[in-house]
C-alpha cells in the first residue's frame, strides 16, 4: 500500500490573484453565467460601484457614470479620486485601501479592502485611472497582473476615478449580462442615496422620497392606503399593504441588498406585529397584521457581520459592536414612530384595521381546508410518487446549503425520468406534473388547498406558511418547447404570480434551456439551442455530420440530460421589469379573450407556422451547409 507522503513539498503559498482565481467563490460567490441576480459578474459591477457610492456618501461627487455594453463595464465618479501614488497597491494589493480608518468609512459595506482586487484577478481586462487636481494615474492589468504602469501626465479631467473591466471568460463562462438586473441595481443605488445621480447606458437614474419611491414603484397595482414612510438616525422604513398574497420585503444593510433578508428584517416583522397589536389594544396574529404586506427597511450598522461573503444576509445581533441589540433598535423606533403617525392619520389607522379583520377572517375560512390539505399531502406519499427530494433536505443539512438546491417541475413520466436518472442527487430534486395544471386566475388561495398538483407543490417548497422556508433556492420549469409544452409553462407562470409572486420577484424562478438539435461526427457532439448555433455547427464539423432535432425533453437520454443541468444549464430567469403589473400580465394571458389577445396569438401563429416551414426546409439548407463545409 502506497504511503501518501506529507511534506515540506506539499505547503504551496499562493500569492492575491492565484488565490482569488483558484477560490473565487469566497470572494463573490457563485460564478454563474449571469442568468441568476447574484451571479459573479453582477457581484463585479457592485463591487466598483459601491467604491464611488461610498465617495458620494462622504459627501464627495453626485453623479456617476456606467456604462455595460458587450461584456464591457465602465463606472466613472467624481469623487476625491484614489490617492496617485497608490492607485496601483488598491487594485493589486490586498489588505490595502481607505476603508480601514473607521472614522471615514464606518457604516460602508465593503470593510476588507478585497472588492477591487477581486475584480481585477477575475477580468481578463481591467483598467483604472484616477485624477486628482490636474493630474492623472492610469494602470492597466489582465487577470491581475500588471500590463502597464503609465506615469502621472498632467490632464484637465475633473477629480474622480475611472474603472474599466471585462470579466474573464474563463472564470465566468458564456456568461452575458441581463440588463432587467442592472436596472434594478441602479435603481436600489439610488433609493438608498437620495441626491445621487446615476447616468447608466444614457439613462438618467435618480429618487426624491427613497424607500417610498421604491415600494411605488415596484408595488402590484394600487396600495390599500398611502406608503408610511418612516426615517430616523441610522434606520429609515416604509410599508404599506397591496393586494397579493404574502409578504413582500426588501431590506437593506449600509446600501447592501439584502435579498435573503436577516436580522434586521426579522426584527422588523416583529416589532412591526407588536407596535400595531398595542396600538388597537387587540391581539391581532401576527400573520393577519402581515398579510399582503409589501415593505422596505434599510439600517446603518457599525462593523455589519453578514452570513456570506456575497453579503445578501445580515448576522449583526446588534446595530454596533457592543451596543444595543437589532431587535430593540428597530422596535423602539416603529414603538415611537409608527404609533405617532397612526394617531395623526386615523383614516390611514382604520384601513389597515379593515385589511388585518379582512385577512383574519380568510384565515379562519382555510383553517379547515388548510388541514385536510395537509393531511392529504401526507397521504400522497410525496416523497415517493411526486417528489424525488435531494440529499441536502432528506439528511436535514443546514439552511446554509439551501443556496445550492433546485427543484425542476416536469410533465410526464418520460421527462422526470430523464431528469431523475440524470441530476445531481445531492442538490437537484424533481417534481413530477400529472397533466396540465388548473388556469388558477382570478381564483381565490382557496383552490391552492382543493387541488391536489397545487397543494402538493406548495407543500414540495414549503410555503404555506412563511417564504422565508423555501426548501429550493431555484425553481425550475422544465417543459416541452412546444405548444402544450409553453402552455404548462403559462399556467405554472400564473399559479406562482397569482398565490406567491415573491417567489418571482426574489428571482427563485426559471425556465430550463434544452437544445433543439444535436449535430455529431465521430469526433464530437455539438449541442445547439437555435438555429444559428444549428448552422455554425454544421459548418464547424464538416462533411456528413449526424443532425438530429430534439421535439420532447422525453427524447433526450439521460446519459445526455446530464449535460443541460450539471455545469453548463442553461436558465432563462423569469423577471418582473420595474413597470409590469402581475395582475394586467395575468388578465391578458390567463383572463377572458380580448382582441388583442387574439391579434397576439394570430401573429405569433404565423411566427410559429414561419419557423416549422424553416424546419421542414432545413433538411435542404443543411445539405446546401454541408456541401460548403466540404
Amino acid at each position: 500500500m502506497t504511503e501518501n507522503q506529507y511534506t515540506e513539498d506539499n505547503i504551496r503559498s499562493l500569492d492575491w490573484k492565484e488565490h482569488i482565481r483558484l477560490r473565487p467563490g469566497m470572494y463573490i460567490g457563485k460564478l454563474g453565467d449571469g442568468s441568476a441576480a447574484d451571479d459573479g459578474i453582477y457581484i463585479l459591477v457592485k463591487e466598483i460601484v459601491d467604491n464611488s457610492v461610498d465617495e458620494f456618501v462622504m459627501g464627495n461627487g453626485k453623479r456617476i457614470e456606467i456604462k455595460v455594453k458587450e461584456g464591457k463595464v465602465a463606472v466613472r465618479d467624481y469623487g476625491r479620486g484614489i490617492p496617485l501614488g497608490k492607485v496601483i497597491d488598491c487594485v493589486s494589493q490586498i489588505n490595502t485601501g481607505g476603508k480601514y480608518d473607521s472614522k471615514a468609512f464606518k457604516k460602508s459595506v465593503g470593510l476588507n479592502g478585497v472588492g477591487t482586487k477581486a475584480v481585477n484577478a477575475l477580468s481578463e481586462y481591467f483598467m483604472v485611472y484616477s485624477v486628482r487636481d490636474g493630474q492623472k494615474k492610469e494602470a492597466v492589468f489582465s487577470r491581475g497582473e500588471i500590463v502597464e504602469d503609465k506615469p502621472l501626465e498632467p490632464t484637465t479631467e475633473v477629480n474622480g476615478t475611472y474603472f474599466e473591466f471585462i470579466p474573464d471568460d474563463m472564470i465566468f463562462k458564456k456568461f452575458g449580462f441581463r440588463m432587467p438586473y442592472l436596472i434594478k441595481m441602479m435603481w436600489n443605488y439610488c433609493y438608498l442615496n437620495r441626491g445621487l445621480v446615476i447616468h447608466f447606458n444614457g439613462e438618467r437614474f435618480q429618487s426624491k422620497d427613497g424607500l417610498k419611491d421604491l415600494l411605488e414603484d415596484n408595488m402590484d397595482g394600487d396600495p390599500l392606503y398611502p406608503v408610511i414612510h418612516l426615517e430616523g438616525e441610522d434606520i429609515e422604513v416604509a410599508f404599506t399593504h397591496g393586494k397579493t398574497y404574502g409578504e413582500d420585503y426588501y431590506s437593506f444593510v449600509n446600501g447592501q441588498h439584502t435579498t435573503q433578508g436577516g436580522t434586521h428584517q426579522s426584527a422588523f416583522r416583529e416589532a412591526v406585529a407588536k407596535v400595531i397589536r398595542d396600538f388597537y389594544k387587540k391581539d391581532y396574529d401576527a400573520s393577519d397584521i402581515r398579510q399582503s404586506i409589501v415593505a422596505a427597511v434599510s439600517v446603518k450598522v457599525i462593523e455589519p457581520v453578514f452570513e456570506s461573503q456575497t453579503k445578501t444576509k445580515l448576522g449583526s445581533l446588534e446595530i454596533e459592536p457592543g451596543g444595543k441589540s437589532m431587535r430593540a433598535f428597530v422596535n423602539d423606533f416603529l414603538k415611537d414612530k409608527l404609533d405617532n403617525y397612526l394617531h395623526r392619520h386615523p383614516e390611514i389607522a382604520d384601513t389597515l384595521e379593515k385589511k388585518i379583520r379582512q385577512s383574519e377572517r380568510e384565515r379562519k375560512e382555510l383553517s379547515g381546508i388548510r388541514k385536510l390539505a395537509r393531511d392529504r399531502a401526507k397521504k400522497a406519499s410525496l416523497h415517493n410518487k411526486k417528489l424525488r427530494d435531494c440529499r441536502i433536505h432528506l439528511t436535514d443539512q443546514k439552511d446554509d446549503k439551501r443556496e445550492m438546491t433546485t427543484l425542476f417541475i416536469t410533465e410526464g413520466d418520460s421527462a422526470s425520468g430523464s431528469i431523475t436518472k440524470s441530476r445531481d442527487v445531492n442538490t437537484q430534486a424533481v417534481f413530477s406534473l400529472r397533466g396540465k395544471p388548473l388556469n388558477c386566475y382570478g381564483l381565490t388561495k382557496k383552490v391552492v388547498y382543493e387541488n391536489e398538483e397545487f397543494n402538493l407543490i406548495q407543500a414540495a417548497l414549503d410555503i404555506e406558511e412563511d417564504m422565508d422556508n423555501l426548501r429550493y433556492n431555484n425553481i425550475v420549469i422544465a417543459t416541452d418547447a412546444d405548444v402544450d409544452g409553453m402552455h404548462i409553462r403559462m399556467l405554472l407562470l400564473t399559479f406562482f404570480l397569482q398565490f406567491f409572486p415573491d417567489l418571482v420577484k426574489r428571482n427563485h424562478v426559471y425556465v430550463l434551456q434544452t437544445p433543439l438539435f444535436r449535430v455529431r461526427n465521430k469526433k464530437k457532439t455539438i449541442y445547439c439551442y437555435s438555429e444559428e448555433e444549428r448552422r455554425n455547427a454544421i459548418a464547424e464539423l464538416g462533411k456528413n455530420p449526424e443532425i438530429t432535432r430534439f421535439k420532447g425533453l422525453g427524447e433526450i437520454s439521460p446519459d445526455e440530460f446530464k449535460y443541460f443541468i450539471g455545469d453548463d444549464i442553461r436558465l432563462e430567469p423569469v423577471m418582473l421589469t420595474k413597470d409590469a403589473s402581475i395582475d394586467s400580465i395575468l388578465s391578458y394571458f390567463m383572463g377572458k379573450n380580448t382582441p388583442e389577445r387574439q391579434d397576439f396569438i394570430i401573429e405569433n401563429l404565423r411566427v410559429e407556422k414561419d419557423a416549422e416551414d424553416d424546419l421542414k426546409n432545413s433538411g435542404e439548407d443543411d445539405a446546401e451547409l454541408i456541401e460548403k463545409a466540404s
